[in-house]
Formats: structure tokens, C-alpha cells, sequence
């Protein structure tokens, strides 16, 4: 009888400290869960909102492009660059550019001086003096023949002096023009041992590259002018993403100078060769205002983004999301009373970009109307 009291005693002890230990272990869960809940919860008094300048918002549909990343430079079409030299040799005259300096086509750049200039014009009037006789001692010749007056021999002599000297003559002229002299109105009295040197086009002088005195020889490099109002932006982008660029796309571009403004561009071309060392493909891009080539300078360095797909996203502003340990989350505004409000942190997954908005991969989470805290969440949470 005392054995089975023993017994029946103990298990009424085991069970009892059984029970007590699972409602410890139960209620030790229950507030671990409690206090994690608390962590995601943030509640603010009005005055605290209002004097942190605190603001509330919601998830918007936003756009957002695929971008590709392109640097290069500007430059400006063949036609656009010019360098300036002579076909004849001469000393330099009136030379007086300046490197920076404004000059428009047809100006006169400076002067060469060579006596064989006059000796060129020297042959040309005089095979224009004898031009009028043979073409006259021709035309009788030829009227003579007809008549049976002269003989052929005659009239085959006069007729090759004719043809030889106004072969002369027109070949003459045309070295002349090269010269920038009008041989239609060169006479005795205007021969001139110096030439003038113009300019080909609008622009502004890039380089000189001789000075007063010194002899400059046929096709040597004078000067070099840029026309700057057609400039162009010559960028680079590598193959692999060759296929996602298209002509019409928009971009935008930085100077390497000045990287907080941007400025908007077109693709124009996209080259059809492959630079065999760097991997990269050449993209010809038009500004879309041509005012602000007054800006840039050709060879001046850009980085660029080019828009290759838009795409509409729900997102939220950048400010509203706080990064933790590679995780990004949100406050999300639970309830609001005269007196404060209440927010509960969420985690968000997140997706495109760009200056101003963050796409968020999760947005059917939340409810349509759903509030958050798009500025002031990062002190609160980090606090």
C-alpha cells in the first residue's frame, strides 16, 4: 500500500513540473514574439512628425528606362574641320591669328610673297596678248583655205598656235584661281608679288603653326580652324550590348567637368564595324538642342546614358527606403490621430531606378492607398 501511494504520488509530481515547464517555454515564446513585433513598430506624437519635417506619401506608377553606359567624346563632321595651307611656296606675311580667334569664309588669314608669282602672271598676260593675234591670223587662215587662197600647211600652223596658247592661257587661269587672283581682271598695272590666304570655312583657328617671316612650302599645315555649330558626340559602347541600341534613342550626357547637369542627345548612327583590341562598337550622336554646342569644345571628354527600354513601375522616392545589411525597407503608416501617428517597418524587394524614384518588385504587399513615410525614415529606423 505504501508502494502504490509512492508511485502514484511521484506521477502526479512529474506531470505538475511537466505543465509548469511548458507554459514557461510558451510564455518565453510568446514575448520574444512580442518584443520583435515592438521593434517593427514606430509611433510618433505630432509635434515630433511636424518638427522633423517629416512627409507622408503613397506608391505611384513611375517611369523608368534600361539604360546602357557609353563615354566618348564630341567632335564635329569632316566637313566642319579644315586645315589651311597653299599650293605654291612663299614667304609669310601679315600674319596676326591668334589661337581662339573668330574668323568667317573667305577671310584673309595672311599673305605669302614669292617673285615667281610674278613671273606666273607675266606668262599669262603675255599668252593673253598673243591669243587675240593667233585667234585673228585663224579665222583669215580658215577663210583663206576655203578660197583655196592659202595653202592647208598654212592654215594647220595657224590653227595649232591658236590651239596651243589658248590651252596656255585657260591652263594659266586656272593656277591663277588657285593663287586667289581673278585673271579676268589681271592687267599690267595690278601684278603683285604676294598672295592672300583665305579661309575655307567659318570656324575658329585651332592652331598656327608658322610665324611672321618664315617660308612655308606647298601643302605644309598653317593653320587649322574648327567650325564648332555642327558639333557631334562620338561615343563608344561595348559589343555585348551592340543589339540593344537603336537609331532614334534618347540619351543623356555629362561633361566629365560638371557631372550635375545633364544634357539630352539622339543616336543618329551606329557604326558597323567592331574595335578588334577594345571590344566596342562607335555610336554617332545629334544634340537635341544645337544652341548649347556653344558649351562644348570637340575632344572634350562626355559620359553618357543611352535609354534603351521605358518601362512604367509602381516605386516609391528613393528617401523613403532605409538600407540595412544589404535589405531595404519602409515605414508604412498603420494609423493617424490628432495626436501622432503609427508606422510599422516593412521589407521591400526593390528593382529599377532613377534620380528620384526606386521601382518596388513587392508593391502588391501593400494596399492601393497604403501611406508611407517618404522623408525622415532613416533617422527613425537607425535611431
Amino acid at each position: 500500500m505504501n508502494k502504490l501511494t509512492f508511485s502514484y504520488l511521484m506521477a502526479i509530481s512529474i506531470f505538475l513540473f511537466s505543465s509548469c515547464s511548458g507554459k514557461t517555454d510558451l510564455d518565453a515564446n510568446m514575448d520574444t514574439t512580442q518584443d520583435a513585433a515592438m521593434e517593427n513598430v514606430y509611433t510618433l506624437s505630432t509635434k515630433q512628425f511636424e518638427s522633423s519635417d517629416m512627409e507622408l506619401g503613397t506608391m505611384v506608377l513611375d517611369t523608368f528606362h534600361e539604360i546602357v553606359n557609353a563615354n566618348g567624346m564630341f567632335n564635329v563632321p569632316p566637313e566642319n574641320r579644315a586645315t589651311v595651307s597653299s599650293y605654291f611656296g612663299g614667304t609669310v606675311k601679315n600674319l596676326k591669328l591668334l589661337t581662339g580667334e573668330r574668323v568667317k569664309k573667305g577671310q584673309v588669314l595672311f599673305y605669302l610673297e614669292n617673285p615667281e608669282y610674278v613671273q606666273l602672271q607675266q606668262d599669262f598676260l603675255e599668252a593673253k596678248g598673243q591669243l587675240t593675234y593667233l585667234k585673228s591670223d585663224y579665222e583669215r587662215q580658215k577663210n583663206l583655205v576655203q578660197d583655196n587662197v592659202t595653202s592647208q600647211k598654212n592654215y594647220l600652223k595657224a590653227e595649232s598656235d591658236y590651239v596651243v596658247t589658248n590651252v596656255k592661257v585657260e591652263a594659266l587661269s586656272k593656277k591663277l584661281a588657285l593663287m586667289n587672283i581673278d585673271s579676268k581682271l589681271l592687267s599690267l598695272d595690278n601684278i603683285r608679288s604676294a598672295i592672300a590666304i583665305l579661309s575655307p570655312i567659318n570656324g575658329y583657328v585651332t592652331e598656327v603653326a608658322v610665324t611672321q617671316g618664315t617660308f612655308l612650302n606647298p601643302a605644309q599645315p598653317a593653320i587649322s580652324i574648327v567650325d564648332t555649330d555642327h558639333m557631334h558626340l562620338e561615343l563608344n559602347i561595348f559589343e555585348k550590348d551592340l543589339a540593344k541600341i537603336d537609331i532614334g534613342q534618347s540619351l543623356q550626357f555629362r561633361i566629365q567637368d560638371d557631372v550635375s547637369h545633364e544634357y539630352q542627345a539622339s543616336v543618329y548612327l551606329v557604326n558597323k564595324t567592331i574595335d578588334p583590341e577594345k571590344r566596342t562598337v562607335g555610336v554617332h550622336c545629334h544634340l537635341k538642342d544645337v544652341k548649347q554646342t556653344k558649351k562644348f569644345t570637340p575632344g572634350m571628354y562626355v559620359e553618357a546614358d543611352i535609354y534603351t527600354t521605358t518601362l512604367s513601375k509602381m516605386a516609391l522616392p528613393l528617401d523613403a527606403l532605409v538600407e540595412i545589411d544589404g535589405n531595404h525597407y519602409v515605414l508604412v503608416l498603420q494609423s493617424r490621430s490628432d495626436t501622432g501617428y503609427v508606422f510599422t517597418k516593412k521589407m521591400v524587394r526593390t528593382g529599377l531606378s532613377n534620380t528620384l524614384q526606386i521601382e518596388i518588385l513587392n508593391s502588391q504587399d501593400f494596399e492601393e492607398d497604403a501611406q508611407f513615410l517618404v522623408k525622415g525614415s532613416f533617422n527613425l529606423i537607425t535611431e
